[in-house]
């Protein structure tokens, strides 16, 4: 059982209160959207439901929100309040289209706080902490998001942001914080850092690593945990719904990531029906923001690839539990019929003990098939035995007959199709600094 919550009331309320409390925001947030977005209004209005008597059972009679709609409507089309109410804007990278824009009001701005100490709380974080805050400040929410949570909650913030790894090593050593909030892949990297400059893991004084914004795996935590000797939980959460703070593990189960339902009320679909999937069953997440005031938004369709469980974790709290990541709908690669995540791969490559957690998957077009090539880091001292073997070839590569048939079975095993294998010298691949990290390297269009 835990015994620490932020806001114990909302983290073990009964499901039959919190149904009852999601009802009553869903009608609530209903109105507003017909009275102030004209988007919402004609999509509501197609709809025929009685938006006052709205019940959960009513969802997959409401519209889904995507992420085109916002774009589509750039920049402050789809605000529920006025511009002179805004408090802060926020807005994604836009690698894949415009800038998705998000504004916040003040209210918003403390609900980001509040859900941010909850998570950071169901992570470990105590008062009197100190976060290292790794996650990009700027127009990505994820810095600003961590800060403003462990501020409320009464931590220590070293407000570091992405990059600079070299300075993030330094005040690892010298500011002694205990927590650190991060990617993984940078995760990886500070730990790689601190390896090369001799410091080993038991002599860094982070003890809790809050580890987001990225599609992980379970080998992944394995080897950031033992990077860093930091016990390590996800944080979820995306810029369009609040930004972190969505959800978090407990550090006691870590058995998927509680997510704050009475503000965020989520559902799983099947990508292609768009219909309910039952519960531990993968899908794409759907959240409604049941309480933000600028940008509400109606079953936003996230992209992410997840499952769910309404079952009490043991530590106490009743929120339902989300899954790690699996992967995204939008970085979802169709291998001769079989649908292909990053993070499947990960998995698979986590199992070979020769290998580095550093890979890029390369998309080529042979004719009409698409064909994979796995782009992956060995460790140290497998270049070292390879070398002594003299299978290193020319640049970054190596060559190990036996090694990458054994990596690319494991491949086959885990995905369900075969891909080509490139073993690369460490370093060899670009790291990642601070932000997200795409794995995916498509040359479709350039071939």
């Amino acid at each position: 059982m835990a015994t620490n919550y932020f806001d114990r009331d909302s983290e073990t309320v009964s499901r039959a209160d919190l149904q009852t409390l999601q009802e009553t925001r869903l009608r609530s947030l209903l109105g507003r959207l017909k009275e102030r977005v004209p988007f919402y209004r004609q999509a509501l209005a197609d709809t025929g439901v009685d938006s006052a008597h709205v019940t959960l059972a009513d969802l997959n009679r409401l519209p889904f929100t995507r992420k085109d709609d916002l774009r589509a409507r750039y920049p402050f089309g789809l605000l529920a309040v006025g511009r002179s109410e805004l408090a802060r804007v926020h807005a994604s990278s836009g690698t894949t289209g415009k800038l998705t824009v998000v504004g916040y009001s003040a209210a918003d701005l403390d609900l980001l706080a509040e859900v941010n100490a909850r998570c950071l709380v169901m992570a470990g974080a105590r008062p009197g902490m100190m976060l290292h805050n790794a996650y990009g400040y700027g127009l990505f929410t994820g810095g600003l998001g961590l800060h403003a949570g462990a501020e409320r909650l009464g931590m220590t913030v070293v407000p570091v942001s992405g990059g600079m790894t070299e300075r993030q090593v330094s005040l690892i050593q010298d500011f002694g914080p205990d927590v650190i909030a991060c990617t993984p892949s940078f995760g990886l990297t500070l730990a790689q850092a601190l390896a090369e400059r001799g410091v080993a893991p038991d002599e860094i004084s982070i003890s809790l690593a809050v580890v987001g914004a990225e599609p992980w795996t379970e080998s992944l935590r394995s080897r950031l945990e033992a990077g860093l000797d930091a016990r390590a939980s996800n944080i979820y959460g995306l810029s369009e719904v609040i930004g972190p703070g969505v959800s978090s593990e407990c550090v006691e189960h870590r058995s998927g990531s509680h997510i704050n339902e009475d503000h965020f009320l989520p559902e799983v679909v099947d990508p292609q029906t768009g219909q309910a999937v039952p519960e531990g069953e993968d899908g794409v997440l759907v959240l409604t923001t049941l309480t933000k005031e600028a940008l509400p938004l109606l079953r936003y369709w996230t992209g992410d690839v997840a499952s769910l469980t309404s079952e009490p974790c043991p530590c106490g709290r009743t929120l339902a539990r989300m899954s790690l990541v699996r992967g995204r709908t939008d970085d979802m690669i169709v291998v001769r019929g079989t649908n292909v995540f990053p993070s499947q791969v990960e998995a698979a490559l986590g199992k070979v003990a020769e290998l580095a957690p550093h890979y890029r998957l390369i998309v080529r077009r042979d004719d009409t098939l698409d064909e994979v090539t796995v782009a992956v880091e060995v460790t140290p001292a497998t270049e070292t035995r390879l070398a002594e073997t003299r299978l290193a070839v020319e640049a970054d590569e190596l060559r190990d007959a036996e090694l990458e048939q054994r990596t690319g079975r494991a491949v086959r095993e885990t995905v369900g199709c075969s891909m080509q294998i490139r073993l690369v010298r460490p370093g060899g691949l670009e790291r990642s600094q601070g932000g997200k990290l795409s794995r995916v390297v498509d040359q479709r269009e350039l071939s």
